[in-house]
């Protein structure tokens, strides 16, 4: 799938790139192509100015013609006008030398008109072969009429006729070789008319071909382009001129000439707009720009296809890096995932996998367990499998597992069409998933089990181990809606536990004995005490102490409650089982010592705190404390309060932490003295300054005479040590008269008043 996706990501790449590029060629070719016209286009301006000035000069020498010819009319000279044939030629010759590049000129009369009526008066100039100076041909001789000069059959024609239309009308010649220079002419030819519109002859320019050429040959449109003019009988008139190749220069005049171009362009417009076309001459592209000019010729120019999109290498190539670096980045980056995507396959299998069994573990099995809504669920635990790791190790404990699982896997495997599924526990448990059974199916497969389990020794090194299981047992039977997936597994481990305690090998859970019930009471008391912690909910509330010297009360118990976001409080011995089994009873200890001290810093009474063996046992509990008594200086107000039936099996850690906080001046109290099993040398060597004695004594002191006796009895050891007594549960006021007249110091309980929190 990532591979797919990194092939649908390449793919749309290209195509973006593809279409990217399209899109900039067509945007930039067309502005190349509007930059290659604008280039033609003034070419053309400058050919058709070029034009237009000789054909302006051929109609200055008609203009002259006429001019003498109306001299004539104004004077009434009659037919003999040849006086004006001197200055007439000298005009002429005068405008031939300021015509710019003009190789001659002449005026071509009509018989009659500055001759007699049978002669045609024909002045015709060429400059000399070194072009210094004007020489007048001798044309009267050779042609009786202009219509037999070759210019004539090349500009105008044998069936050229005079008309209307023709006043001002410049006529252009194709290119000609013409016998008196020797070289290739162009001919321009205006008619002469008189005022009457009579016909008086034609006025003509003539120029050499070069002149054409270097017009051309000096526009250059792109690098590698070339320009060309052809007259109107399709021959070309300039030379390429800019490549070396001249096989190739050949091949395009040839290909231009053959396209006829003078045929597909408006022949009869002055200036007629470009025309493009494509060109191909071997393995070239050219688009060609072209159009007719003033003089009715075709100027065009010729640019490679390449040249037009070459704005677009650049653009390609920084295009290609892109699309091959993203590529690169896609790919080592794919490659990248796919790494980190196998190691979390096998991250992830190995969190649903047991590491020393290669079976599913509890996680597995839990997910397993969300699917089907009917299943039976048999827990298998080894019994005294920790004697096993005590004596022979570990590594042995290791080998027991793995023979354990091998057999049980081999076993699910054999059952056939039943599905079983073998699941590795934390610690020395097993788990087998099936279908639902009846009780007595359920029953056989644990006979099963536990025989395949014991049946044969396992040999460690050579020593026979027998190992023996415990199997709980439960089913579930239409699963309910939002019943969790490990109450099946919690229900077969108090079937487990339920089976040891009967002595049996294998049990099936019944849900009449309301164990799942208290299980679910302690989570739900250990959701509700973690969630006191997390939003300081946990409260100190304090229970006066009476001095009964004094008559007033001087300390007060610090006790914890919990404190509900409604608004309710809830005593200890709600929570602190929970707690215990948490191992949160530190962390609240740390919370009682941080908030009591603070409260207290104020104030002038004395305070206890109560303290478990675990706590003084624990030494970050400890460090706390003493940081506590050093920041407020208070010492001399703190009473420890120590649990003597909290099951103290090292009473050195007791004297060490009574010598490190009696310096501060801290008091030390036993509580709940009189309950069990009293060791009274220990108490001698602790060095404790208060005994509070059990309420189970003084509840009923007033009435029970033992209770007043073995009271009594307390007091006289206290005395005897010189350690005062407190007296809990006092109730009533005939309890507090008992307790007086015991000598008992001070009083705690409902008499005096309840926990409270101190304002």
């Amino acid at each position: 799938m990532l591979g797919m996706l990194v092939l649908v990501f390449v793919a749309g790449m290209f195509l973006l790139s593809t279409l990217n590029i399209n899109y900039s060629r067509d945007a930039l070719s067309e502005l190349r192509r509007q930059q290659i016209h604008e280039v033609v286009s003034a070419g053309l301006m400058r050919i058709n100015a070029h034009h237009s000035t000789l054909a302006g000069y051929t109609t200055t020498l008609a203009n002259v013609g006429e001019s003498f010819h109306a001299i004539t009319e104004n004077r009434d000279s009659g037919p003999d006008s040849s006086y004006l044939r001197t200055p007439l030629e000298d005009a002429l010759k005068d405008h031939l030398q300021n015509f710019d590049g003009a190789l001659g000129g002449g005026l071509w009369f009509q018989p009659g008109v500055f001759s007699g009526p049978a002669i045609s008066y024909m002045p015709y100039f060429i400059y000399s072969p070194d072009e210094q100076e004007l020489e007048r041909l001798d044309v009267d001789n050779r042609f009786s009429s202009y219509r037999d000069a070759p210019w004539f059959s090349h500009t105008l024609g044998p069936e050229w006729t005079p008309g209307p239309d023709t006043a001002d009308k410049v006529y252009w010649s194709p290119i000609y070789y013409d016998v008196n220079t020797e070289r290739p002419v162009l001919t321009l030819a205006s008619p002469m008319y008189d005022r009457r519109k009579n016909l008086l002859g034609m006025a003509t320019t003539t120029w050499t071909a070069d002149r054409m050429i270097d017009v051309v040959s000096n526009i250059t449109v792109t690098e590698h382009s070339f320009t060309f003019l052809n007259d109107r009988n399709n021959r070309n008139l300039s030379s390429f001129g800019k490549d070396e190749d001249v096989g190739k220069e050949q091949a395009l005049m040839d290909e231009i000439l053959t396209l006829e171009l003078s045929g597909s362009t408006d022949g009869r417009s002055p200036t007629g707009a470009l025309a493009t076309r494509t060109l191909t001459v071997g393995d070239d592209d050219y688009e060609l720009y072209y159009a007719a000019t003033a003089g009715g010729m075709i100027y065009g120019a010729g640019v490679p296809v390449d040249e037009i999109n070459a704005g677009l290498r650049p653009m390609k190539q920084t295009n290609q890096r892109v699309l091959v670096g993203t590529v690169s980045a896609i790919l080592f980056l794919s490659l990248y995932l796919l790494y980190r995507i196998i190691q979390l396959i096998r991250e992830l299998r190995a969190s649903y996998t047991d590491d020393l069994t290669g079976l599913p573990n509890r996680i597995r099995l839990l997910q397993d367990l969300q699917t089907p809504d009917d299943a039976s669920l048999l827990i298998i635990n080894l019994d005294r499998f920790n004697e096993i790791n005590s004596l022979f190790g570990n590594v042995c404990g290791d080998h027991v597992l793995l023979a354990v699982a091998k057999r049980l896997t081999a076993f699910a495997g054999d059952q056939v069409p039943e599905s079983l599924g073998v699941y590795r526990l934390p610690g020395d448990e097993f788990a087998i998933l099936a279908p639902l059974f009846d009780e007595q199916a359920i029953g056989e497969l644990a006979v099963q089990i536990r025989h395949l389990v014991n049946g044969e020794r396992i040999y460690w090194q050579q020593q026979p181990l027998t190992v023996d299981v415990s199997i709980g047992m439960a089913m579930r039977r239409d699963r309910k809606p939002g019943e969790s997936a490990d109450q099946l597994v919690s229900q077969a481990k108090v079937a487990v536990l339920q089976a040891r305690e009967q002595n049996r090998h294998h049990l099936l859970y019944d849900p009449s004995v309301g164990v799942e019930e208290n299980y679910e009471a302690n989570l739900y008391w250990a959701n509700r005490l973690k969630a006191a912690i997390d939003d300081d909910r946990l409260m100190p509330w304090f229970q006066p102490i009476y001095d009964n010297q004094l008559q007033r009360v001087t300390k007060y118990e610090c006790l914890v409650r919990m404190v509900e976001p409604d608004g309710r409080v809830m005593s200890a011995g709600q929570f602190v089982k929970i707690a215990d089994r948490l191992r949160l009873n530190r962390r609240i200890t740390v919370l009682m010592i941080d908030k009591c001290f603070a409260r207290f810093s104020s104030r002038k009474e004395e305070f206890s705190i109560n303290l478990s063996y675990g706590d003084i046992a624990d030494p970050e509990t400890v460090t706390r404390i003493l940081q506590a008594l050093d920041r407020y200086d208070i010492g001399n107000r703190v009473i420890f309060e120590i649990l003597e039936s909290d099951g103290i099996t090292n009473y050195e850690e007791i004297h060490n932490f009574i010598e490190q906080v009696k310096p501060f001046g801290c008091h030390i109290a036993i509580d709940d003295f009189g309950t069990g099993y009293s060791n009274f040398a220990h108490l001698l060597s602790l060095n404790v300054d208060y005994i509070k004695i059990d309420g189970s004594l003084i509840r009923n002191l007033d009435q029970d005479h033992t209770a007043f006796l073995v009271t009594r009895g307390i007091v006289q050891f206290a005395r005897s040590l010189n350690i005062r007594t407190v007296a809990e549960f006092v109730h009533n006021e005939s309890v507090q008269d008992r307790v007086r007249e015991l000598g008992i110091d001070f009083s705690q309980g409902d008499y005096f008043g309840m926990p409270e929190a101190l304002v």
